[in-house]
């Protein structure tokens, strides 16, 4: 019977590789129902650009960490864990948050519906949504994928997911940011409007 530690390190693995397929899946049938592009990384080394990038790097690089941990478990070793922070109740803090990001993220992502986007389409949105979620935060998705990565680090407590953490963190605040100046630009009066009464967060 696997160990919580055992646990974890399968449960990552598999994590990361549905979290993939269900994007790279998803992106693929908005793309052929909608006849257009859903993902806008933005002019080349633009602000847009660089978190898009930096997300992909970091995505890549925890994908590639997580199956060499399963694959040689005497890798943790090497990673620099804080030992303070291993322990089963965050091990299993960790597993429930990153579970629980990713599945208010995926119902944000499908309420949202056509409407949504990867990045800033040049030629959207048609509108300001403001009910559900977005009555509490203006940026409940990236709340979400924030509460996923707090998850990763405490499930696995290390410096490389430490830096994933504190790297993802001013990337999804500069890119929330560069969105709402967009929104600013095609909605002055009523982005104006709602960003004075619904937090930027929570």
């Amino acid at each position: 019977m696997l160990d919580l530690t055992e646990f974890t390190r399968l449960y990552l693995v598999l994590f990361f590789i549905f979290v993939a397929a269900f994007y790279a899946v998803r992106i693929t049938l908005m793309k052929r129902t909608m006849a257009s592009e859903v993902v806008f990384a933005g002019k080349k080394y633009s602000k847009s650009w660089c978190n898009h990038m930096t997300f992909r790097l970091f995505r890549g690089g925890i994908w590639g960490l997580c199956l060499l941990r399963l694959a040689y478990p005497s890798m943790d070793n090497y990673l620099g864990m804080i030992t303070s922070l291993v322990s089963p109740m965050f091990q299993a803090s960790g597993i429930l948050l990153l579970s629980i990001g990713f599945i208010a993220t995926s119902a944000i992502h499908f309420k949202l519906g056509d409407q949504w986007r990867s990045g800033i389409d040049p030629k959207a949105p048609s509108k300001i949504i403001t009910n559900g979620v977005y009555r509490y935060s203006r940026n409940p998705m990236y709340v979400s994928v924030a509460a996923a990565q707090l998850g990763f680090f405490l499930a696995l407590p290390c410096y490389f997911t430490l830096i994933c953490l504190l790297v993802g963190l001013f990337t999804l605040n500069s890119q929330a940011k560069v969105e709402e100046s967009h929104l600013k630009a095609i909605f002055p009066k009523q982005y104006a409007q709602y960003s004075s009464i619904v937090r930027r967060w929570i």
